[in-house]
């Protein structure tokens, strides 16, 4: 292993003498000037892994050195070391993008301990995150044997999720790998619990909190006629793209509590988030609203009356509050109403309904090269990251704040990268989605789906007689025999929803506060 190269500036090196000498004996190269005009000079010269940089020089000062050396080098480590407390040469070294500042008079284990922590950090990290997975591996191993209640498997996913995300910094394709083993286990465990318990939940007492009940669990007891709320809807939002997220909103609001919630089966947006905005289950819908309500079979778009959904709602729950929704589906769209948001200050509640993450898993199908861009679930992550902190969306939610409104985020249910097909035959009017499949004559794989004979047993509405519901579990997608291999290869390692994945299922409801 090459030794570290270190440069050291200071007018009194000779007084540095034995730290010099320590650091040698722990196999490191020093090398030294006393003043800041050598240092550029030698900056330029030699390959320095780190710079240690005396603040109070005659001639040019350590800020000015540190300017110079940054113009040069701007990804070189930076240790600043005064006798200064000022906090005005601190602003001005930290605003200079130090690695490090440490006061006079330092002693060696404090130069050695900003050693590890600028050049080793990253190997420490992985070493530590490494060593505590794999301890936790096991826990979580004998913890999916026993779960046995909605409440567990949310924190055994929201632990899945902390460990993909904690993994992936540091890059262990190992360790991720055993991960994802972990998570297909979970998966496969998961869909046996839903199959188990979903048609039970809808009609008894110990169950989640469903779409169609987040209005009423969440939102009304968060609704602040004083200031105004701000409900966000992110449709296809999944847990692990939340939690990317947080540090952005962290910067306009404080997180007061965070719900998971489950989404209804189908987990697809005409099911799911319908039911969010009326309060209602699809066959509930269907029966109260049918002008309204769309099957899947029936021509037209299938959300385009959530904003008289949710206006039957309040109403139907007597509530007195001013209320506008707005549904975002371009950047123009969410321009405007970032332009305007001043305007819903006079709103008991504003909700706003924001359709990118799900136009991003639709274009990663249909797209060569959003293909590219996203080839996995870290880097479906990444451009959500990218996309949250430059949109529109982000400039609403920073309105908001100024207008000092609660903010309520959620979604309406995730999404799962399908890796597997799994063969469905059925007549030409079966539904098209690849998660799950309604219509007449299915013939399909048992092993692989919840059937449900009857919808009305978990309350969906029956496009025919003997039409039945048939939700794909884990990563699964179907496929019909006609020409399998073409439509394998174009649907496979794409992002899909509708079926049965804790990836759908499981979604966040964060409550926040202005700070």
């Amino acid at each position: 292993m090459s030794k570290i190269n270190i440069l050291w500036v200071d007018d009194e090196i000779d007084l540095l003498k034995p730290h010099i000498i320590f650091l040698e004996q722990k196999n490191y190269n020093v090398t030294t000037c006393t003043n800041g005009a050598d240092a550029v000079d030698l900056v330029l010269e030699t390959n320095f892994d780190i710079v240690f940089l005396d603040e109070n020089m005659p001639g040019i000062t350590g800020l000015e050195t540190l300017t110079q050396i940054k113009q040069q080098q701007p990804n070189l480590p930076v240790v600043m070391i005064t006798k200064s407390e000022e906090e005005y040469i601190m602003e001005e070294a930290i605003g200079s993008k130090i690695a490090d500042y440490l006061i006079k008079p330092v002693n060696p284990n404090q130069i050695l301990l900003s050693l590890k922590k600028n050049l080793d950090h990253s190997r420490l990290i992985s070493e530590k995150t490494t060593s505590n997975y794999q301890q936790e591996f096991r826990t979580i191993t004998m913890d999916l044997a026993m779960v046995n209640s909605y409440q567990e498997w949310v924190e055994l996913y929201k632990r899945l999720i902390h460990w993909e995300l904690e993994l992936e910094n540091i890059d262990d394709e190992g360790m991720l790998g055993i991960l994802e083993s972990q998570k297909s286990e979970a998966n496969s465990q998961f869909f046996k619990f839903i199959k188990n318990n979903y048609q039970n939940w809808l009609t008894g007492n110990d169950k989640p909190t469903f779409s169609h009940t987040l209005f009423k669990d969440y939102v009304i007891p968060n609704i602040d006629k004083e200031k105004g709320t701000l409900l966000v809807v992110i449709d296809n939002l999944r847990y692990d793209q939340y939690r990317i997220l947080e540090p952005f909103i962290n910067n306009f609001y404080r997180k007061e509590v965070e719900h998971a919630y489950f989404s209804i089966l189908p987990t697809a947006t005409q099911y799911a988030r319908n039911a969010i905005f009326s309060g209602l289950m699809p066959s509930e819908m269907e029966k109260r609203h049918p002008e309204f309500w769309r099957n899947d079979t029936d021509a037209g778009g299938k959300n385009l009356f959530e904003a008289d959904f949710l206006a039957d709602q309040i109403k139907r729950l007597n509530l007195d509050i001013k209320h506008e929704y707005y549904k975002i589906t371009s950047l123009k769209n969410g321009k405007e109403l970032a332009e305007n948001y001043k305007g819903t200050k006079q709103n008991d509640l504003t909700v706003v309904v924001y359709n990118f993450v799900d136009m991003l898993s639709h274009a990663k199908t249909e797209m060569e090269v959003i293909k590219e861009l996203v080839g996995d679930d870290k880097a479906y992550r990444s451009l959500t990251v990218s996309w949250f902190k430059n949109s529109p969306l982000l400039a609403i939610i920073q309105k908001a704040k100024e207008l000092g409104q609660k903010l309520i985020l959620t979604t309406d249910h995730g999404t799962i990268n399908c890796k597997n097909p799994t063969k469905v035959i059925g007549d030409k009017n079966i539904s098209a989605n690849l998660r799950y499949k309604t219509g007449r004559s299915l013939s399909y794989e048992d092993k692989d789906v919840y059937a449900v004979k009857n919808p009305k047993d978990i309350f969906l509405p029956s496009i025919t007689i003997n039409s039945p519901f048939i939700f794909a579990k884990e990563d699964l997608f179907f496929a019909y025999p006609n020409n399998f291999n073409h439509f394998v290869k174009y649907f496979r390692n794409t992002y899909q929803h509708g079926g049965i994945s804790l990836e759908e299922v499981v979604i966040p409801c964060a409550i926040y506060n202005t700070k």
